[in-house]
């Protein structure tokens, strides 16, 4: 039986997959690094070639955030090769990541990947997994809608910024509505904080305070949403 897809906030289960870069251990081979496993529905088929052209061309992006991206269907490793070898040759782009091959549907059924209405297709999932090997955000499209990769570029870049500064970060963020590209202040936690807030930063009342973070840490997230509003 399929087993749940793993909860934000757990570990990511320990795997041993087989890629078209080699065999590799998950999360231990990534420990310290970022990863995205993004799952797809079947090789050779136009949305998830159009996905796959798209990472692509957005791989540098993902490397300057020091994430690593690993897809997986279940298809052969030969499938999976020669589906590569069509997309360079035909359309003119390299993939660089490794791809799971998983043709029983073994790793996709422990991860909760398989499509309800067919167990020879997975579904168009995305899991974001941090340095520790923890569940951070998991994404599900449907089979006939592509992914926005500039969208999973920006919520890569949020959970960064947040696990740095210790903020919350508000809806469409870094063009926030209310508070621009601020971060949302945490809560606090007893009366006297939550009276020495309103003096300490920008509040719209004690619950909801905001402020600055640096620079460096906006802009690439600036950049990601300027090319999602496109």
């Amino acid at each position: 039986m399929p087993t749940q897809i793993p909860s934000i906030g757990e570990r990511f289960p320990e795997i041993t997959v087989a890629t078209t870069h080699g065999p590799m251990k998950l999360p231990n081979d990534l420990r310290g690094k970022w990863f995205i496993l993004f799952s797809h529905p079947a090789d050779f088929t136009p949305v998830c070639t159009t996905e796959f052209v798209a990472f692509a061309k957005r791989y540098s992006d993902f490397k300057k955030l020091g994430v690593e991206l690993i897809g997986l269907s279940v298809d052969s490793v030969y499938s999976h090769i020669k589906w590569v070898e069509w997309i360079k040759e035909k359309l003119g782009v390299e993939i660089p990541f490794p791809i799971i091959a998983d043709p029983r549907g073994e790793v996709a059924s422990k991860l909760g990947l398989l499509h309800a209405q067919s167990s020879t297709h997975t579904v168009r999932a995305v899991i974001v997994v941090d340095p520790r090997g923890i569940v951070r955000a998991v994404l599900f499209y449907p089979q006939e809608i592509g992914r926005n990769l500039d969208e999973i570029l920006r919520l890569v870049k949020a959970l960064q910024a947040s696990d740095k500064h210790g903020v919350a970060l508000p809806a469409n963020w870094p063009k926030n509505e209310l508070v621009g590209d601020r971060a949302i202040v945490p809560p606090p936690s007893t009366v006297e904080e939550a009276r020495e807030r309103i003096g300490k930063y920008e509040c719209f009342d004690w619950w909801f305070c905001h402020r600055e973070i640096p620079e460096e840490d906006v802009k690439d997230a600036r950049e990601f949403m300027e090319r999602l509003c496109k």
